[in-house]
């Protein structure tokens, strides 16, 4: 089964609609398993989000982060600590939130070129994955604090998590069977 079969199931407007409404409520339900750290709680989030990415391909893995995106901006609690609006967005946390779309997208292009078929490539693409949203949230944060305190606050406290979300991702991908070990 291809990395992105749940894109090809996705045959139908109305399937897509459902994969994409689970995905998000995957993302918001792993929004709340967090170590509260300061400005920027550790969270699930990330391993879901690529893990969506990598399942939905690259189409529909963005369009269910956007999804997720847009009920949090509604004002739906799927935020870390069942947070909503516009203020999550421009707080500490934004960036990191706007990364989630296109890591997903990119983990799902990636999936879909087969970079999800071995472990190495799978490891490579949830690195990758997170490479965005730390680029994005890394960003936006030093606007608001700095570069040095958001790296401080926003990076460094996430590497070894960052490290046990790309293994139990790569475990959870060959679980799935979406991952093959040479033999």
């Amino acid at each position: 089964m291809p990395a992105f079969a749940a894109a090809s199931l996705a045959r139908s407007p109305a399937r897509a609609a459902l994969l994409a409404l689970g995905g998000s409520l995957a993302v918001a339900a792993s929004a709340q398993i967090q170590v509260p750290l300061h400005p920027v709680p550790m969270t699930l989030q990330s391993l879901v989000v690529l893990l969506v990415g990598a399942a939905y391909g690259w189409r529909l893995g963005g369009a269910t982060l956007a999804l997720y995106l847009a009920e949090g901006l509604a004002g739906l609690p799927v935020f870390a600590g069942f947070n909503a609006g516009p203020a999550a967005l421009l707080g500490p946390t934004g960036g990191f939130l706007l990364g989630f779309v296109p890591a997903a997208a990119l983990a799902g292009w990636l999936a879909e070129r087969g970079w999800a078929r071995g472990l190495a490539g799978s490891a490579a693409m949830l690195l990758l994955g997170h490479a965005v949203i730390f680029a994005a949230g890394i960003a936006w944060l030093a606007t608001l604090v700095g570069l040095p305190t958001a790296v401080a606050a926003g990076l460094l406290p996430f590497l070894p998590g960052t490290a046990v979300k790309v293994a139990l991702g790569t475990a959870l991908l060959r679980a799935a069977g979406l991952v093959r070990t040479a033999r």
